[in-house]
């Protein structure tokens, strides 16, 4: 009788060592299986959002293993398509197998955490917590450069800025630009991605014919969900405060037969350069002969230039300068100082007029050529020459500066001349 029961002990301790390298290799093959890449489109997921994590599995074991009910738990996060994983999969020696679960998180935004299940044939279920960004943030837009008002018909730049806050990328964003009587180049631009924490410049170009809003409709995608946002910019008509500005000083007139010649200064005192400045007259005055149109070149801010102009007009009083221009971009401007040549003004003192040898010159001073004249004369005077009236203009002066020094010389030879005529 005592034979039976060691008989069962040994039975025992031999079925338990079989069953520990068993144990033991189920063990090992849930060690042998490691996650090599973790990825979710969109990288972060706004509220309510559906989108893809994929997880990729790889076998560093020396055999293939079985791999079946693989799942994400989760008591934030939605998961769905968990049922297409129905058979078993083997991964090989050395490869790598990779589960794709469609997800949503609602709010709170924040971080969710998961965990990626699967169960090998043999061995311990497999276990992988991993994060899950939930951020409602949108993109933010906005006019980075533009001017505070716009020339009517004038093409003048616009920047509208993008950027992307978020740690996600979005895709396909698609700029349209509209407004009621505004010509936009181009109406619309696309840019295939903006990766997180960056943003762009996208420049366009508007020419208004009237006073409007602009409209900049910026659509995107945050992996296969869309999302929207608007930027209205007012286009209000106006002066181009960063134009060239030209101002017409020392202005001098001087017949010449039949028609007149005009010549003066020029500067500019805007911000940017004047390129192509050309000078003549408009109606009632006809301009004629070598300088029917003077032109001066580029003209960079703060500097100055010198014009002629030839012409014929039956009233001084009131004579049209006409500049006209271009910008770096080659939009034209033009502006129009009228100029009071008149000789007998009536301005209560301040105009002037000399002749000399049938020459008449007056000059107009005053910021941008006005046409109140006075103070800065142009005329032939026992001090200043004609501009443009040639040297004949200077004869007063010399014949005064002879006179002088004859007298000068006979003052001092006074005494002798005297005593020449007595001894005759």
């Amino acid at each position: 009788m005592k034979k039976k029961p060691a008989i069962i002990s040994i039975f025992l301790v031999l079925l338990l060592v079989s069953v520990i390298p068993i144990a033991s290799a189920a063990t090992n093959t849930a060690s042998m299986l490691y996650v090599s890449s973790v990825t979710m489109d969109p990288a972060v997921l706004y509220p309510f959002e559906q989108g893809t994590i994929s997880i990729t599995l790889g076998n560093s074991g020396n055999q293939s293993i079985g791999l079946s009910n693989p799942n994400i738990f989760s008591t934030t996060v939605d998961v769905t398509g968990t049922d297409t994983f129905k058979t078993m999969s083997y991964i090989a020696s050395g490869s790598t197998i990779t589960y794709s679960f469609l997800i949503s998180a609602p709010p709170p935004e924040g971080n969710h955490f998961g965990i990626f299940s699967v169960e090998p044939k043999d061995g311990d279920v497999f276990h992988y917590p991993f994060l899950i960004k939930v951020d409602s943030t949108n993109i933010m837009v906005g006019i980075s450069d533009a001017p505070q008002v716009f020339p009517l018909a004038i093409e003048k730049p616009v920047n509208l800025s993008v950027i992307n806050p978020r740690d996600g990328k979005i895709d396909n964003i698609r700029i349209t630009a509209s407004g009621s009587g505004i010509k936009i180049s181009p109406s619309e631009k696309y840019v295939s991605s903006l990766a997180a924490q960056s943003s762009l410049e996208i420049p366009f170009t508007v020419t208004p014919s009237q006073s409007a809003n602009l409209s900049f409709h910026i659509s995107y995608q945050s992996g296969d969900t869309d999302h929207s946002t608007d930027v209205i910019l007012p286009i209000n008509i106006g002066n181009d405060k960063t134009s060239a500005v030209p101002v017409v000083n020392n202005v001098v007139l001087t017949t010449k037969g039949s028609y007149y010649d005009i010549t003066g200064d020029i500067t500019n005192t805007g911000i940017t350069d004047a390129k192509g400045l050309t000078v003549t007259v408009g109606s009632p005055a006809q301009a004629t002969g070598t300088y029917a149109e003077y032109a001066i070149g580029s003209l960079s801010s703060d500097d100055a230039g010198t014009f002629e102009v030839t012409f014929t007009c039956q009233d001084l009083t009131s004579v049209p300068l006409i500049m006209r221009w271009k910008d770096a971009v080659g939009n034209d401007y033009s502006v129009t100082k009228k100029l009071n040549l008149g000789s007998e003004l009536g301005t209560g003192g301040n105009s002037s007029a000399s002749r000399t040898s049938g020459s008449t010159s007056v000059g107009t001073g005053g910021p941008g050529g006005s046409s109140r004249t006075g103070g800065n004369f142009g005329g032939a005077s026992l001090f200043s020459g004609s501009r443009g009236g040639g040297i004949s203009s200077f004869y007063p002066v010399i014949a005064a500066g002879i006179l002088v020094v004859v007298g000068i010389v006979l003052y001092i030879k006074r005494k002798w001349l005297i005593a020449k005529f007595r001894k005759q």
